[in-house]
């Protein structure tokens, strides 16, 4: 594939493992700014490292954005969805249509929104 063609870029940014549900969790639930340790504990299996690389990665690829509160010790860092990030949840969505048609059945998700999803 050409470099240059957008499918291949985006597979880029989106197809590395825990990233599309890091953005998941960030779009979950009422709150829109997450701290690291809400959304390491919704995914148990994802180490450390690699959960601050991933956040890392989409902040430099303008899908999510970070702010850091230091007047309270230890200093809070929080995240939230970008606009950018934003779109990506419809391409999420359009996932999880597929898969409850053609690969997984979930009841419960059928009835869900991913946004309202405590998965």
């Amino acid at each position: 594939m050409n470099e240059k063609c957008p499918v291949y870029r985006a597979s880029n940014i989106l197809g590395k493992r825990w990233t599309i549900l890091i953005l998941l969790e960030l779009y979950k639930g009422k709150d829109k700014w997450k701290r690291y340790t809400a959304i390491k504990s919704k995914l148990m299996d994802i180490t450390p490292k690699i959960l601050s690389e991933r956040l890392k990665e989409l902040q430099e690829e303008d899908l999510i954005k970070k702010r850091i509160d230091a007047s309270i010790v230890p200093v809070k860092s929080e995240y939230s969805l970008t606009k950018s990030g934003e779109d990506i949840i419809q391409i999420i969505q359009c996932m999880k249509i597929w898969a409850l048609k053609w690969k997984i059945k979930n009841k419960e998700c059928e009835k869900l929104s991913c946004e309202q999803c405590e998965l």
